[in-house]
């Protein structure tokens, strides 16, 4: 009787692998979403419970802009020494003991303890995930897949006003706190689900389980083998890497300095002013506490919606077109904002206005602003000081936070809501003009035509072409 050939396991579909390690990747944005959502809810009972100042409650938000400019700095040199995986499951790590600090926590020092740990976690998914996806994904689904980690983060922010709506009925900010630790470990487990980054393994020298990797991510192996030949081809130049790098290559500098600009830029957009303290922005014009929990929960449906249409605009519309739009929308509602605060308007209608106002303003910064800056971020930079220049323009994005953040409760307390919205809205024009000037259409350009564009000297604007 001859031996019968045992049963080989179904091959999944041509890029069905590299969509699911995309989509892991990406479901990190929740987490960093959620956090956002969730301390917006519990700030107003744990500054009751703790009997937390102004100046306290601002640095419960922002001392995770520190923990997070921490995280992204150091997750270059460690991404790029033990791999993206390593370090995304090391974050999962982090975040889960954050949580856990922040839901026994005692006093104020430990709740900023625990934001701290969660920030360094943030900080890292915030470099590595977009950067690892950047390098899996083929061009077509690259910007959809890192908009799909805008989008949910998004979705993080909107389960996480949802759940502070919903438990800020009996104060349970200690619950609510607690809510990163499950998905934090979710995905932990899903991390040693991920290939390695082929980029990173040509790097690393393995070269066989890089072209390994990429067969099993790409439709053929045509167009695996062809884009290994280009990754090795790149790494072969024998380029330095970041800060010689940037000493010795005045065009990488040039794209450094784009990637730090973009980020900084979308935090002057006003956006996380008004995702973390809509509940005090809300209460100032007369809503009630339940009435602005529950307001801020349908800016967070806002959100999330408008995060899902981008994810199918970004490759249809492009980046430019996307980002100036996103802006002008910015610029209006905050302006809208602007008046209503400034003039102290409290009528039903005014009130009604400057929420349809913040509705706006959401909306327009998911359309574009949200998750084009970090799709730019991420395929602007050469191979050789990808992880570098990513790093950089992350750490900016977490200073600027920081520093908006944890002044806007005191700049208002001395200008006041309407000049503050209006300096927002500026910030907003500008931008429009930055896109214009400097920015460059990337939509299903390789990632190799673009470093070449970039280093033989092209315009910033001109380097997509």
């Amino acid at each position: 009787m001859s031996p019968t050939t045992p049963p080989q396991a179904p091959v999944s579909p041509p890029g069905r692998k590299a969509f699911h390690a995309g989509l892991i990747t990406a479901c990190a944005g929740l987490l960093v979403g959620l956090d956002t959502g969730l301390i917006s809810q519990a700030l107003g009972f744990i500054g009751t419970d703790f009997r937390a100042s102004t100046r306290d409650q601002e640095w419960i938000v922002s001392v995770l802009m520190l923990g997070a400019s921490v995280g992204s700095l150091g997750a270059g040199t460690f991404s790029a020494r033990f791999g993206r995986r390593a370090v995304l499951t090391a974050a999962m790590v982090l975040m889960f003991a954050g949580a856990c600090l922040c839901t026994n926590a005692v006093g104020i020092p430990q709740i900023l303890t625990g934001r701290l740990l969660i920030g360094v976690a943030i900080g890292i998914c915030t470099f590595t995930a977009p950067l690892y996806i950047s390098e899996t994904m083929s061009g077509h689904l690259r910007g959809s897949m890192v908009s799909t980690f805008s989008m949910l983060q998004s979705a993080g922010i909107l389960a996480g006003y949802l759940a502070g709506g919903i438990l800020s009925a009996g104060g349970h900010w200690r619950w609510m706190v607690s809510m990163p630790m499950l998905p934090a470990a979710l995905l932990f487990i899903g991390c040693f689900f991920l290939p390695p980054s082929p980029s990173w393994l040509i790097a690393r020298g393995q070269d066989a389980k890089a072209r390994t990797v990429l067969r099993a991510l790409r439709n053929t192996p045509a167009e695996a083998d062809a884009e290994f030949a280009s990754i090795k081809a790149e790494t072969e130049r024998g380029r330095p890497s970041g800060l010689n790098l940037l000493r010795r290559q005045p065009n990488f500098r040039r794209s450094v300095m784009l990637g730090i600009c973009l980020q900084v830029m979308q935090q002057l957009t006003g956006i996380n002013v008004v995702m973390y303290y809509t509940p005090k922005i809300l209460q100032n014009a007369h809503f009630g506490t339940s009435g602005a929990a529950w307001a801020t929960v349908l800016i967070g449906v806002i959100n999330t919606i408008v995060g899902i249409a981008a994810i199918f605009l970004v490759n249809r519309w492009g980046r430019r077109p996307l980002l100036c739009a996103s802006a002008a929308i910015m610029a209006f509602s905050l302006a809208i904002a602007a008046v209503i605060t400034g003039l102290h308007l409290s009528s039903v209608p005014a009130t009604l206005c400057l929420l349809a106002a913040l509705l706006t303003f959401v909306g327009g910064f998911g359309l574009g602003a949200g998750p084009l800056v970090w799709t730019l971020c991420s395929e602007i930079q050469p191979l050789e000081g990808r992880d570098f220049g990513v790093g950089c323009s992350t750490l900016a994005n977490w200073w600027a936070d920081w520093i908006v953040s944890n002044t806007f409760l005191s700049i208002v307390s001395v200008i006041g809501f309407g000049r503050t919205f209006g300096g927002f809205a500026l910030m907003n024009v500008i931008f429009i003009a930055f896109t214009l000037l400097f920015v460059p259409e990337t939509r299903d350009v390789p990632l190799e035509t673009i470093e070449t564009n970039l280093l033989s000297g092209k315009k910033l604007r001109d380097i997509g072409k």
